[in-house]
């Protein structure tokens, strides 16, 4: 991938979780700036840890006791339900974590720590196909 150029990678879940896509983003020319913008509402993005997949596990349970479902008497105070007791809650998370990252390049590789990957957090029940935005500018 080569400097002032966007595409588009998509990611297909099976339901609410993170699903690591480090290895779909494009091959990167030079040094600069990765950033990825997930292209949805009920969706994040995050980097996190990628050698031990309790950390995913974890987080999901973390976020699902944070903002559990629209049926759950807690989240009684929701007006937005039709679309199902996922769908508010899924928003709410949503606003919670970040929707883009960015992430330094160095002669073509992301300046990712040692055990981090790139995840799309889904936070839908049901499977979706997601987008994620990817664009690279380089600053040589």
């Amino acid at each position: 991938m080569t400097s002032n150029q966007t595409v588009e990678i998509t990611i297909t879940t099976g339901g609410q979780g993170l699903y690591e896509f480090t290895d779909q983003i494009p091959r990167l020319k030079g040094s600069g700036l990765l950033t990825l913008f997930v292209r949805h509402t009920s969706a994040s993005l995050l980097i996190q840890e990628n050698a031990d997949p309790e950390v995913q596990t974890d987080l999901a349970n973390f976020f699902a006791r944070l903002v559990p479902p629209a049926t759950d008497p807690s989240m009684s105070y929701l007006t937005h339900t039709y679309e199902g007791p996922d769908d508010m809650p899924a928003h709410i998370k949503a606003a919670l974590l970040p929707t883009h990252l960015s992430i330094p390049v160095t002669d073509g590789q992301m300046m990712l720590g040692t055990w981090q990957g790139v995840y799309l957090f889904e936070h839908r029940t049901r499977p979706h196909t997601r987008r994620v935005a990817v664009s690279f500018l380089s600053n040589g």
